[in-house]
């Protein structure tokens, strides 16, 4: 009976190293297959050179696995290429001087002296297509004892899986600053989705009117866009909006690579708002940030006295950024009806401006 039940304990412990095995050699392609792919994206700019360079560094690592004795050993010693490819690719510097797009040819700037902050290469474009406008980079005076509040834009241009999210904070007197963290995408160059997890794009913060980057998406790149109204506190917006500040002057000073994984739209909210809230707990949505509309509502940081169908669909404001494309109060006119959790719509009524009995909407 004893010899029985070692026997099953020894197949039982064969079958867990057998498993580990398998899933370390699983682990060490999809690393060998990164490897690669930076070389191939981020090594020569000769293509040629590049792909030798990728199929050979393939050729080596799959040798050292099948030459050392012990698949264990084979993954071990192959395991150090992989080591010094990403020791290179991690030391690849990112830089401010290259010939950028337009649209994000410049790197906002910021100057605060008590509440007042002054803001640098604020960006109002007037397009009549996505690729054809007039530039227009302001400098624009914000009063940050006038904070009223914060907004989140999920923007879809495809799949629901994933959208592009904006943070946007909103002032008393019905103005608005829209951040989108972006990827600083040079002449002749477009997003590839791929390139994206590389050392392809620079990171950059734009700084914008609403009207900009809110009527580009919906009239232009026909992208379907949804405001959510937080219930952030003031002084915590305030602080969220410093944080972003106090980012984007390191960046004009510091360049930073964007990573379509772990530095990208959301990411980049998340690792902000961990900036000035350690305790802020991470979810699985901020990756599959498509449903982070979701991930709000579950948290109380929307109008959670609707249920959440109806707030989904009260909040999409394509239609509304569309009619209100030539007006002055873009971001007024593209709020109104938009759901306010319960402390916003407090704290809005008791910041009309007199003459008015409706929200201003920012």
């Amino acid at each position: 009976m004893e010899g029985r039940e070692d026997r099953a304990v020894a197949k039982a412990a064969k079958a867990l190293r057998a498993a580990a095995l398998g899933l370390a050699a699983a682990s060490f392609a999809a690393l060998a297959a990164w490897c690669a792919l930076a070389l191939w994206f981020d090594g020569p700019a000769s293509r040629p050179a590049a792909g030798l360079l990728a199929a050979a560094f393939l050729l080596g690592v799959g040798g050292l696995v099948a030459r050392v004795r012990g698949l264990a050993r084979g993954l071990a010693s192959a395991a150090l290429p992989c080591v010094l490819v990403l020791a290179w690719w991690l030391r690849i510097p990112a830089s401010n001087q290259r010939a950028w797009l337009p649209d994000v040819a410049r790197t906002p700037t910021a100057v605060q002296e008590g509440s007042v902050v002054t803001l640098t290469s604020v960006r109002d474009f007037d397009y009549r297509s996505e690729t054809d406008y007039d530039e227009r980079w302001a400098t624009r005076h914000y009063d940050l004892a006038a904070l009223r509040g914060l907004d989140l834009f999920v923007c879809y241009w495809g799949p629901t899986l994933y959208a592009h999210t904006i943070l946007s904070f909103a002032f008393a007197d019905g103005h608005a600053l829209a951040v989108s963290i972006e990827t600083r995408k040079e002449r002749g160059e477009s997003y590839s989705a791929l390139r994206g997890f590389f050392r392809q794009y620079e990171l950059v913060y734009v700084m914008a009117d609403e009207r900009d980057v809110i009527r580009l998406r919906t009239s232009f790149r026909g992208e379907r866009v949804y405001l959510y109204r937080l219930a952030t506190r003031p002084d915590r917006a305030r602080a969220l909006l410093e944080q972003y500040l106090n980012e984007a002057n390191a960046l004009a000073q510091r360049p930073a690579w964007y990573n379509a994984l772990t530095e990208n739209c959301t990411t980049g909210i998340w690792r902000n708002v961990r900036a000035i809230a350690p305790g802020a707990r991470p979810d699985w949505r901020l990756l599959a940030n498509g449903s982070v509309d979701e991930l709000l509502y579950e948290r109380g940081l929307v109008d959670t006295r609707l249920p959440f169908a109806e707030l989904r669909a009260r909040s999409e404001i394509t239609a509304a950024a569309k009619r209100c494309t030539d007006r002055v109060d873009f971001s007024s006119c593209i709020r109104e009806g938009s759901p306010l959790p319960a402390a916003r719509e407090a704290l809005e009524r008791l910041t009309l401006p007199a003459g008015r009995d409706t929200p201003t909407g920012s």
